[in-house]
């Protein structure tokens, strides 16, 4: 790749500032059809100067060392060529305000799953009650840790089928000083937690269609194929989930799955077949249906 982020550019010796570097990777990454050029350029440079993002706009006239050029070059180079999801780029992605760890072994965590952590307080209200929470299918822990950093008397458990996933998530848990609130256990949906009864169970689980693999975007190449695809129709995960979930609700206990917007019907559909009700859609900031929400009845039997 020719261009600012070398130490020489137009055939002459020169350095480049900080805004240079940005504009110029902004319109590279716009060319190759990148969805957020200036952010991930933004990103990027900061992770190669060892800055905050925020600090960028401060120094828009500094100049960028042969070193950091680079380093900023590779980063370059895997973002738009390899398609290299920034977070992994930069080891690590913010949710709920919360800053994770991510590697090849887990999902990304995304900004329309935090629709599931609101979903999910909603119906929480009691800031006293020691809530028991069930996270299937934990990844990077996103899902739990938000849960448990935000109701700090709840009992949680994470679950994931990987043991790899589980010790980022453990790892993420003592990042945030969260590690005693929160039960990993590795195993297949809910066998890890036989026997037991939660007031919520929230689940990101794989629900992509293996058959429509080659539309998605080239990032997720990047990404675990386990924890993304549910067979060759995306359901293989949701329809025993949905079937199961009743049984480890406790009474008045709440569901909620995030699923593609074309699955809500079904889930929804799911939900009440297995006993459960109240079963609806929940949206995103976007319009599009995001998760299933359903509740068991306060019947004990």
């Amino acid at each position: 790749m020719s261009g600012p982020p070398n130490a020489q550019g137009g055939g002459t010796d020169r350095t480049w500032t900080v805004l240079e570097l940005l504009q110029w990777t902004t319109d590279h990454f716009a060319a190759k059809g990148l969805e957020s050029p200036r952010l991930d350029a933004e990103l990027l440079l900061a992770h190669a100067l060892g800055l905050r993002r925020l600090d960028l706009y401060l120094r828009y006239e500094d100049l960028v060392g042969a070193a950091e050029r680079a380093r900023y070059r590779e980063l370059i180079g895997q973002r738009a060529g390899e398609r290299m999801p920034v977070s992994l780029l930069l080891g690590e992605k913010e949710f709920w305000s919360l800053r994770f760890r991510v590697t090849p072994d887990v999902l990304t965590p995304r900004p329309e799953s935090e629709t599931l952590v609101e979903a999910a307080l909603a119906r929480l209200p009691d800031a006293e009650r020691e809530y028991t929470i069930l996270d299937l299918g934990t990844g990077s822990g996103a899902l739990a840790l938000a849960l448990a950093h935000e109701k700090p008397r709840a009992r949680v458990t994470a679950t994931d089928l990987s043991g790899a996933a589980l010790e980022v998530a453990r790892g993420n848990a003592e990042a945030l000083d969260l590690a005693q609130g929160v039960r990993f256990i590795e195993g297949s949906l809910f066998e890890p937690v036989a026997g037991e009864q939660f007031d919520l169970i929230v689940s990101n689980p794989p629900y992509l269609a293996q058959s429509r693999a080659s539309a998605l975007p080239p990032e997720l190449a990047h990404e675990p194929a386990e924890a993304l695809f549910g067979g060759e129709d995306g359901l293989a995960i949701l329809r025993p989930l949905f079937a199961q979930a009743r049984e480890h609700l406790a009474p008045g206990g709440w569901l909620i799955v995030e699923v593609d917007p074309d699955q809500a019907k079904a889930g929804m559909d799911w939900a009440v077949a297995s006993g459960l009700g109240e079963a609806a859609a929940i949206k995103d900031l976007s319009g599009q249906s995001r998760a299933v929400v359903a509740r068991r009845g306060m019947e004990r039997a």
